[in-house]
């Protein structure tokens, strides 16, 4: 199934990427980045706060930075799924 692009031009993670993170979120990014997680994208919704959502290594889970550096492996998040988002 192909899904419309949104982003219309804007990447899935910014160059400055870690800009985006506060001081607790930065500390879960570089934490969770030792047990292989990484950035998958990063929402940027107008007049909202960016959301953070990373995945691990085989991209079988994903989870979200929340504002206090909490990482939620169980956010309620809409995705659009496709063939690229988990390996099966």
């Amino acid at each position: 199934m192909k899904y419309e692009e949104k982003r219309k031009g804007v990447k899935p993670i910014p160059d400055d990427a870690l800009g985006y993170l506060n001081e607790a979120q930065l500390f879960t990014y570089r934490r969770m980045t030792t047990f292989g997680w990484h950035i998958k994208f990063i929402r940027r919704p107008m007049y909202q706060s960016p959301v953070f959502v990373m995945t691990d290594s085989d991209e079988t889970m994903m989870a979200l930075i929340e504002q206090n550096g909490f990482l939620n492996k169980e956010p309620g998040l809409p995705l659009r799924r496709n063939e690229n988002w988990a390996k099966e």
